[in-house]
């Protein structure tokens, strides 16, 4: 397997860390990650994606061997999408392709409905805009956010090894411990006589408020680069098949697949989330979303 290249890519008010596959004068590809993992959420499909591409995949800040913010300050989404444009900028890259899983595919989301001009293409893994609201837990939601304790300081659980860490990180995400290793491996750092997570605590805290569906759909519509969304059977429970299917209607120019597996697609099946990558990276997707 082809070793990926370590990048720092310092942004005005922190830097970012990133992996890097492929030929520095090919096409790039920058890829986002999901909530709580890294750059090494594609150690699986990137090498099979660098012989036409520059795969550049992004810690997010707070994440992996990415700056956590100051003190007192909080992760937002809108930050996020800040953040990746920024990076962008860094890159010297003036218009790429993103490919984002989770909660990258909803930060690539939002990107291309920012700046549209910079988004060549849109290849989403298990994501299309970020978590919503219908209005029915807004206020318990708000109330139960800015009762939490903040994060800042809190003690982190220390782990004896880096395969009880592997275990306790395959309980929580569902994902087998030796296919999250790239991730696992990434995200942990020497604490004494064990070993801690490197992600921010603060990562982990309620979000007070979110955007109502109806917000959502019109960011969406937005979306001017050409889309495909790869969706994994059966549908995770905060994926319902009505919302994404909405959700899809709203994009010009999309095409939405389906692929039995969980919701860590690429590092499941990376021969088959490369080929349909590579499918749609060489031709214009259909203008009708089909779920």
């Amino acid at each position: 397997m082809i070793a990926p290249r370590e990048r720092r890519i310092a942004l005005p008010h922190l830097t970012l860390a990133a992996l890097e596959w492929g030929d520095a004068s090919a096409p790039a590809l920058v890829a986002l990650h999901g909530w709580l993992d890294n750059g090494g959420s594609f150690a699986a499909l990137a090498p099979l994606l660098a012989s036409s591409y520059r795969v550049i995949a992004l810690d997010l800040p707070g994440h992996g061997h990415s700056d956590h913010l100051p003190a007192g300050v909080s992760y937002h989404y809108h930050d996020h999408v800040r953040a990746v444009l920024a990076a962008l900028d860094a890159l010297e890259l003036p218009r790429c392709t993103l490919l984002g899983h989770s909660l990258g595919a909803g930060i690539a989301s939002l990107a291309a409905a920012a700046a549209p001009a910079r988004i060549e293409r849109l290849h989403l893994i298990e994501g299309l805009g970020p978590l919503g609201d219908d209005g029915s837990h807004t206020l318990q939601r708000y109330r139960d956010a800015l009762a939490a304790p903040p994060a800042d300081g809190k003690a982190l659980r220390v782990f004896r090894s880096i395969e009880q860490a592997a275990s306790a990180r395959a309980i929580a995400s569902g994902l087998a411990a030796e296919l999250a290793r790239p991730i696992i491996q990434r995200g942990l750092r020497e604490a004494g006589s064990g070993w801690q997570w490197r992600s921010d605590p603060r990562l982990v805290r309620p979000t007070a408020v979110r955007l109502a569906e109806t917000q959502i759909h019109a960011l969406l519509a937005g979306i001017e680069a050409p889309t495909a969304l790869l969706l994994a059977q059966p549908a995770a429970p905060y994926l319902p098949a009505a919302t994404m299917q909405a959700r899809a209607a709203c994009v010009p120019r999309i095409e939405v697949a389906q692929m039995a597996g969980g919701h860590h697609l690429q590092l499941e099946y990376p021969q088959a989330v490369a080929q349909w990558a590579l499918r749609h990276l060489a031709s214009a997707p259909h203008a009708a979303p089909a779920l």
